[in-house]
């Protein structure tokens, strides 16, 4: 039975599926790191209990119900409208390129080094409590904040970081903004977290840095002015008193392919590959 259901797929009903999976596993990703996430479930209460209503021919209930729903809807948009603009800004930011889709953006060495004399300056910077924001971009376009600061567009070295965040530089109070394994600005303003169970013993530097964490896709290396220490800011999460290893090792695992050269292969070749290995034994197999 499911064999038959199988051989009679069309490629319209395969894509059917698995952009009806993406929107599912991205709405329950949404609503798992959303704070409002016990309203949704309450929600889905109130569809469960409508469902049930038209069942049980509960009609009185079923009208109310209905009525709730049917009004309900504009008042989710009002209550969600700071979630969804944040939605469709992190949609719209995404790079739907050529390049982004048929090759590779940059050479791993370039990250690698890129990396490497950012662990260097901020171990330099931490030992003279030297104050750093520094922004790696990842798929999520930051050209909003780019045009806050200063476009460089060069390569990356621990002593340039360090001049950048010198105290009596006139762009140390932003943030370094890098794309490609290049500097690409400085002096960038970015977005403060709207996060109100943040520690009050975090200054403006983290909280911009799991602002811009919250907003984009981004890594964001922070040392602080104050206590020197190093942090990195991911997805709206803080990793605070990192050493320098442990700093390289974050910053390897979240930029630099992992799995070697299969990694360097675009995403759509990799899956043509094992759909065409499996179509191929499949085809032996009969």
């Amino acid at each position: 039975m499911l064999v038959n259901m199988i051989r009679y797929l069309k490629f319209g009903d395969v894509l059917d599926i698995v952009i009806m999976a993406f929107l599912i596993y991205k709405l329950l990703g949404f609503v798992r790191n959303t704070s409002s996430s016990n309203l949704i479930k309450g929600v889905a209460l109130l569809l469960f209990a409508l469902w049930l209503s038209m069942e049980l021919e509960l009609h009185g209930l079923n009208f109310i119900l209905g009525h709730l729903v049917e009004y309900g809807l504009l008042g989710l948009i009002i209550l969600f409208q700071p979630e969804i603009r944040k939605m469709l800004e992190r949609v719209g930011s995404q790079r739907f390129g050529v390049a982004n889709l048929f090759g590779k953006q940059q050479p791993a060495s370039m990250m690698e080094s890129a990396i490497v004399q950012t662990v260097l300056a901020c171990e330099d910077m931490s030992r003279t409590r030297t104050g750093a924001l520094i922004v790696f971009e990842r798929e999520m376009n930051l050209d909003e904040m780019v045009r806050s600061g200063t476009t460089l567009d060069a390569e990356v070295s621990s002593e340039l970081l360090k001049n950048i965040f010198f105290v009596k530089a006139p762009m140390h109070d932003g943030a370094v903004i890098m794309r490609y394994g290049r500097v690409l600005a400085a002096g960038c303003m970015l977005p403060l977290s709207t996060n109100v169970n943040l520690s009050r013993e975090l200054g403006m530097r983290h909280r911009a840095g799991i602002g811009m964490s919250e907003n984009a896709d981004s890594v964001v290396v922070i040392v602080s002015e104050e206590t020197g220490g190093i942090s990195v800011a991911i997805g709206g999460m803080l990793k605070r008193h990192l050493k320098p290893e442990t700093l390289e090792n974050i910053l390897r695992n979240e930029l630099l392919p992992q799995d070697g050269a299969e990694k360097d292969e675009p995403e759509w070749k990799k899956l043509w590959t094992q759909f065409w290995k499996k179509g191929a034994n499949d085809h032996e197999s009969d």
